[in-house]
């Protein structure tokens, strides 16, 4: 059984163990939080690649001791050619191959963005050394995971026929079995080329002008003109006061609000216990409230019909709350979204803290990867709809919705919390359940993060809306979710990947590091 893990000095947490080890090691050689999550994103985007990309976007979260919260969106917009007539004859548009590569990659400009906030910290390491780890596995081959030659193997039909995918991820025409190695010559080639040039050179140089010529060669919207345009923003993150904790997430166009309403909410319900049904059912409805504001109010930041923050005030708060029957279910099939993601947490010896979050959106994004730069498209941009009337509409230079979305908490105690998980529509959810049984019910960490978690709607490409349950939930509690009228679904599986992959750290305020690894995952919590 996993236990927390305890440091003094500094500790990472990802999906992947060596994407933690390579954070750790540049805390190890004096490098800070934000600096260790650069090495930790460049290496989980080459080891992990089913999951994320230098071709996708990126959120951060970032605490200084002392001062409050940054927030970085590095959400790449729709390309300038991205038009309704662009997809004239399509009802929907194509979730794969290069018609669905239509949003700049925005990851690579959150990374540069968060070192310039960190360059008043002092001390910085070459970018070179941060992405040193990353160009390696590349170079010499990733391992490749269980995960990864599943949902290779599951999603052939939809992406061996992708320009890229095959000769990348599917070696001499197959799939690449478990334990085998992967290489990425092509992608180490442009790790090298941005530790000569800088990340800049992804948008601005030449990697900007051979990406933007290739996407437009194969029939995506993107060109380098788009690429050129493109910067990551620094912005105010919304947050909820809880008795004793303030939490913070990330504004539209990422579903931060969600997160922050279902814990606000359930708050208010007044649950005693957790684990028992009161606990499950009223996260399970506070969610239900928090995602009906969701989607009638995340969208571009520049189009938000209402003020996000004014679902977080106590009285809207109290209202959704009375909105809840603490016996009887709801009806629930709203619709849904999948998603693929890596969340990851730091936090270094002088009590920095970041949560970080990077997708491709569906696994392996658009199935797009360059020839000459070995770069994995995001297809983000299939969350816009093309109906002009839409809350997401499509549209030249909108951002997409995204279910993205990194938390921080801050205590009066003194402790901070970096938290998060991958899982599309179950993001807020599982959210929700880790710091709910850490932070009100006061369990140990790692089994707030092992605990059997749940997921409302769907998630991994699944078409189902239930109430999906790990097995490990008693029998007497899935009876009674059942005669409240929700409508359960068990699963086979005791830690499922249905639930996403989930990680927190927490520093207390005598500077004590408590971190949680998912064993849902291929991840540690890597200490010093």
């Amino acid at each position: 059984m996993l236990k927390t893990v305890y440091s003094a000095k500094g500790m990472m947490v990802a999906p992947h163990h060596l994407a933690a080890q390579a954070g750790r090691d540049i805390l190890r050689e004096g490098g800070n939080a934000v600096e260790a999550m650069v090495a930790a994103a460049a290496t989980i985007a080459t080891v992990y690649p089913h999951m994320n990309s230098i071709g996708g976007d990126g959120f951060w979260l970032i605490h200084e001791p002392g001062k409050a919260p940054v927030a970085i969106d590095a959400c790449g917009r729709a390309a300038k050619a991205a038009t309704l007539d662009f997809y004239s004859g399509h009802k929907h548009i194509p979730s794969r191959g290069p018609m669905a590569a239509l949003t700049c990659a925005g990851t690579v400009s959150g990374w540069q963005q968060a070192l310039d906030v960190a360059r008043a910290w002092g001390h910085s390491l070459p970018l070179a050394r941060l992405l040193e780890p990353a160009t390696a596995h590349a170079r010499e081959g990733i391992v490749v995971t269980e995960s990864q030659a599943n949902l290779t193997h599951s999603k052939r039909d939809q992406l061996e026929s992708v320009p890229g995918f095959a000769d990348v991820f599917m070696p001499a025409g197959e799939v690449p079995q478990p334990g085998t190695l992967l290489r990425q010559g092509a992608l180490a080639n442009t790790l090298e080329q941005l530790a000569r040039a800088g990340l800049d050179d992804f948008y601005r140089g030449e990697l900007a002008r051979a990406m933007g010529e290739e996407l437009a060669r194969l029939g995506s919207p993107i060109t380098a003109a788009d690429l050129n345009e493109h910067r990551a923003m620094l912005v105010q993150p919304l947050q909820v006061q809880l008795p004793g904790v303030k939490i913070y997430n990330l504004p539209p166009p990422t579903q931060g609000l969600a997160s922050l309403i279902i814990l606000g909410v359930f708050e208010k319900l007044g649950v005693e216990a957790s684990e028992d049904f009161d606990f499950v059912h009223g996260l399970v409805e506070s969610t239900k409230q928090a995602f009906r504001v969701r989607d009638r109010v995340v969208t571009d930041p520049d189009r938000v019909p209402e003020s996000p923050q004014n679902f977080l005030t106590d009285a809207a708060l109290a209202a959704m709350a009375g909105n809840i029957d603490t016996v009887n279910a709801q009806p629930w099939p709203d619709p849904a979204s999948p998603g693929d993601t890596i969340w990851m947490g730091c936090i270094d010896g002088e009590g920095r803290a970041v949560s970080f979050i990077q997708s491709i959106y569906w696994e392996f994004g658009s199935g797009v990867v360059l020839k000459d730069t070995g770069v994995n498209w995001q297809n983000r941009g299939i969350s816009f709809s093309l109906e002009p009337t839409a809350l997401q509409a499509l549209e030249p230079g909108r951002k997409p919705f995204h279910t993205l979305n990194p938390a921080l908490a801050l205590f009066d105690d003194g402790r901070t919390m970096s938290y998060g998980t991958m899982g599309g529509e179950g993001q807020p959810q599982t959210q929700a359940m880790i710091f709910s049984r850490y932070g009100l019910y006061n369990q140990p960490l790692q089994q707030a993060v092992t605990a059997p978690r749940w997921l409302l709607g769907r998630t991994w490409g699944d078409t189902s809306t239930t109430l999906k349950l790990e097995n490990r939930f008693p029998r007497e509690l899935v009876d009674k979710l059942r005669k409240a009228g929700h409508e359960v679904e068990e699963l086979e599986e005791a830690f499922s990947d249905t639930m996403g992959h989930a990680g927190a750290l927490v520093r207390r305020a005598n500077g004590i590091i408590e971190g949680a690894a998912d064993p849902r995952s291929d991840g540690t919590a890597a200490a010093l």
